[in-house]
């Protein structure tokens, strides 16, 4: 994860989830249903139904993790291995080996949330609420960790990013006594959003800069303008969500006018 495209393509997964979550909130919200047994469409029912109602999300978790595990892997020329040989053994890749605990627990999430609503007699909303909170509880310590070598740009990029994973671990406990809350639904996918938007900037930001020179750590103005411009995604992403929001009602108003 190291890389550019390490960067960018966890953030855009995160990005086009956010995106789909988007969606399908804001549909609940506009005809007031529940975000756990949303109604299936009357041109839905029958030999599609089973179709309509297979989780989407879980297996978008599943085959993003499972990609991502393996671009980890691939990038350790001769393997991603635990210990060294020598005397005393030391442990090598302490970042990659964290890297590729995140994509698991992303993996295991999708996992979860698949069975409960496609393979368990009776949805689980439990099992598929504890497993993302416990996912992003160890997610926020691995990224804490994580930065403990960081410095300058680097840590600033990833300190915004801890606080975004703290904002949604906050929203997604809160979800477990209230998990059909629309708020608190609404407020997750504004944080997945910025999430993946952020991600994605910070591979440009550490690895590819627009201006094609890195940006500098010594350089106040080049820390000050890493806040703004996450600040601009803020803004941004905020407008996203309402505009989906915004032209989803319109559509539905549109073809249902007695909405």
């Amino acid at each position: 994860m190291g890389t550019f495209i390490g960067h960018v393509y966890p953030g855009l997964f995160l990005f086009l989830y956010g995106l789909y979550q988007a969606v399908v909130v804001s549909k609940t919200v506009i005809f007031n249903d529940s975000l756990l047994n949303p109604l299936c469409p009357t041109r839905n029912k029958g030999r599609w139904a089973r179709l309509w109602n297979i989780s989407y999300g879980g297996l978008l978790k599943m085959v993003a993790g499972s990609l991502l595990i393996a671009y980890e892997i691939s990038c350790i020329e001769g393997g991603l291995i635990l210990m060294n040989r020598d005397m005393p053994p030391r442990f090598m890749y302490p970042k990659e080996w964290q890297h590729l605990t995140m994509f698991i627990l992303l993996a295991l999430s999708g996992c979860a949330e698949f069975m409960s609503r496609n393979v368990f007699p009776q949805r689980c909303v439990v099992l598929e609420k504890g497993a993302l909170v416990l996912s992003f509880y160890e997610l926020l310590l691995l990224l804490v960790s994580h930065v403990k070598s960081s410095e300058g740009i680097e840590l600033q990029v990833h300190a915004l990013v801890i606080m975004v994973v703290f904002l949604l671990l906050l929203v997604l406990t809160a979800e477990l006594w209230a998990p059909d809350m629309s708020y608190l639904w609404m407020m997750e996918t504004f944080l997945f959003l910025l999430m993946g938007s952020w991600l994605m900037q910070a591979g440009f930001i550490l690895f590819r800069p627009l201006s094609g020179y890195p940006w500098q750590d010594d350089d106040i103005s080049d820390l000050m303008f890493v806040t703004t411009f996450f600040c601009w995604h803020l803004m941004i992403n905020a407008s996203c969500l309402l505009g989906i929001y915004g032209f989803s009602l319109l559509r539905h108003r549109c073809y249902s006018p007695g909405l």
